[in-house]
C-alpha cells in the first residue's frame, strides 16, 4: 500500500480522504510512537483541515498520547514548533498548493524535517493491517492547545535577519495571503520589519475565492496590478500553507521562482564564501551558473522538499530549495519556508540598497517552462514507459535521478509523474525561449498521444 507521494498524502476530500481514513493514518502513527513526549497537530485553512485535525488529535489521545494542538499555522511554523515544543512527532493537515477540493497529511519528525520514507512505510504498513491502538480509560492521553506557535516562529525569523536594517528601508509591500495559512504570521512579520503592508486575500477561506492556491503568474494578476497602483516596492504571495513565497517587482513584473532561487543561492554563497547548495533536477541551470564562479557547489536531488532537506542535512548545505518558490534557510530550520524567504529577500534588498528588479538584473537568464498534462493515475506508469524511447533517441545526455531528464538542442526537458496529483509534469529549459517551447510542445504531444493509446476503449 502506497499512501505517501512526493510530499505527504494528498487526496480529494470525501472520496479517499475521509474521517475514517484520517483516523486510520493517525492510529498507525499512534502505534508507531510510544507514549511519552507530546505529538503536535496543526492545520491549514482548508474547509476540512480543522475537522480532520480534531479526528487525528482524538485518535492520538485514545492511543495514550499527549497531544499538543498548534492550531492553524503555516506548515513551516508548525515544523519549527515541533522542535521547540519537544514533540516526538507532528501531523499537519494540509494540501499545500493543491486545488480546494484536496486535503492531505504531512508527517513531521522530531527534528522538524518531514519523516523519511522508512517511517512512511511503517505507517502505510500499519494502515494496511488495520492497526487501531487503544488504551484503558485511565491511560487515555490529553489534548491541549498551544497559542504561542505564531509568536515563536515570527520571533525566530526576526532573529535570523538584519531586522534593524530592513526597518530603516521602510519598504511598502503588497502581501497576498491567498486566503491561507500565512494570515496569522506574515502580515505581523512584515510590519515588525518596518514595512507598510497592503494586504490582499487576507481573510481565511478554504475555498480560495481570491485565486487558486498555487502562486503562479496567472493566479497573481491582482497582485501584479496592485503593486504599481499603490506605488509599492514589491509584492509577496504565499501558497495555501505558506511554505513558498513568490515575488512581483515594483513595476508589477512577476519574478519566476527559479529567479528567486538563483538570487538567494548566490547571496548565500557570497555570505558564506562558498558552500553547498541543494536543489532538485527540475531547477534552472542558472543556479549553477550563478554560484560556481564564486565558490559554490550544486548538488541535485529528486523533486520534493523531503529529499532536498534531508540531503541538505547530510551535506551540511548552506542553502537549498526548489524552483517553485520553496526555499530552505538552514540558519532557521531545514524546511521550505515562505515567511523566512520573504524576510531574507527583504534583508538582501536592504543590505544592497537596491530594488528587486535591479537585484536580479545580472542573473544568468534562461527560459524555464513548466507544463502539465492530466493523466489518469492508473495510466501514469504505462504512459511514462511508452514515451521513454522517443524522448531519449538522439539525446546528448540522459539523467534518470527523478523521472527522465533529456538534454538536446541546447536545452533540456524533464518528464516525471506527479507525486501529488494525477498529472505528468514537464519542465523544459533553454537560453532561447523558442527552443524551450519546442522541447515542451514535442514532449506534450508525445504524452497526449500515449494517453490516447493507453486509455480504455
Amino acid at each position: 500500500m502506497r499512501l505517501f507521494g512526493t510530499n505527504g498524502i494528498r487526496e480529494v476530500v470525501g472520496e479517499k480522504l475521509t474521517g475514517p481514513f484520517v483516523a486510520r493514518v493517525a492510529a498507525a502513527a499512534a502505534d508507531l510512537f510510544p507514549p511519552g513526549p507530546p505529538i503536535a497537530v496543526g492545520w491549514d485553512g482548508r474547509t476540512s483541515s480543522a475537522p480532520f485535525a480534531r479526528i487525528a488529535s482524538a485518535t492520538f489521545a485514545l492511543g495514550g498520547h499527549r497531544v499538543l494542538e498548534l492550531g492553524l499555522l503555516p506548515t513551516p511554523a508548525i515544523q519549527y514548533n515541533v522542535v521547540q515544543t519537544g514533540a516526538q512527532f507532528g501531523m499537519i493537515l494540509t494540501a499545500s498548493h493543491n486545488p480546494p477540493e484536496f486535503n492531505g497529511i504531512k508527517c513531521i519528525a522530531a527534528d522538524g524535517l518531514e519523516v523519511p520514507r522508512s517511517v512512511e512505510e511503517e505507517i502505510e504498513g500499519r494502515v494496511e493491517r488495520g492497526v487501531t491502538p487503544s488504551v484503558p480509560f485511565d491511560r487515555v492521553g490529553t489534548v491541549m492547545g498551544d497559542g504561542l506557535g505564531a509568536a515563536r516562529y515570527v520571533d525566530a525569523i526576526l532573529h535570523r535577519v538584519d531586522a534593524e536594517r530592513v526597518q530603516k528601508r521602510r519598504l511598502t509591500v503588497v502581501l497576498d495571503c491567498g486566503n491561507g495559512a500565512s494570515i496569522p504570521t506574515s502580515p505581523s512579520l512584515l510590519r515588525r520589519l518596518g514595512c507598510r503592508v497592503i494586504s490582499l486575500n487576507a481573510h481565511l477561506d478554504g475555498t480560495f475565492p481570491g485565486h487558486l492556491s498555487e502562486p503562479t503568474e496567472t493566479n497573481l494578476r491582482d497582485l501584479a496590478r496592485a503593486v504599481p497602483t499603490f506605488g509599492a516596492d514589491l509584492g509577496i504571495a504565499h501558497d495555501g500553507d505558506a511554505d513558498r513565497a513568490v515575488f512581483v517587482d515594483a513595476k508589477g513584473q512577476f519574478l519566476p521562482g527559479e529567479r528567486t532561487l538563483t538570487l538567494m543561492a548566490r547571496d548565500a554563497v557570497r555570505r558564506h564564501r562558498g558552500g553547498i547548495v541543494v536543489t532538485p533536477v527540475s531547477s534552472s541551470q542558472s543556479v549553477e551558473d550563478a554560484v560556481h564562479p564564486i565558490g559554490g557547489e550544486v548538488i541535485y536531488t529528486k523533486i520534493g522538499s523531503p529529499t532536498v532537506t534531508r540531503e541538505m542535512k547530510r551535506r551540511d548545505a548552506i542553502f537549498g530549495g526548489e524552483e517553485n518558490g520553496g526555499l530552505v534557510f538552514p540558519e532557521l530550520q531545514l524546511a521550505r519556508d515562505g515567511a523566512m524567504t520573504a524576510a531574507a529577500l527583504l534583508a538582501l534588498l536592504a543590505r544592497e540598497e537596491t530594488g528587486l528588479a535591479e537585484a536580479v538584473a545580472d542573473l544568468p537568464t534562461y527560459a524555464l517552462r513548466k507544463d502539465k498534462v492530466a493523466c489518469p493515475a492508473p495510466l501514469l506508469d504505462q504512459v511514462f514507459s511508452e514515451i521513454t524511447p522517443a524522448l531519449t533517441e538522439g539525446a546528448e545526455r540522459v539523467v534518470t535521478l527523478d523521472g527522465l531528464k533529456v538534454y538536446r538542442d541546447g536545452g533540456w526537458v524533464l518528464v516525471r509523474r506527479s507525486g501529488t496529483e494525477p498529472l505528468i509534469r514537464i519542465f523544459s529549459e533553454a537560453r532561447d525561449p523558442a527552443v524551450a517551447q519546442r522541447l515542451s510542445e514535442r514532449t506534450i504531444g508525445l504524452v497526449q498521444a500515449a494517453i490516447g493509446r493507453s486509455a480504455p476503449r
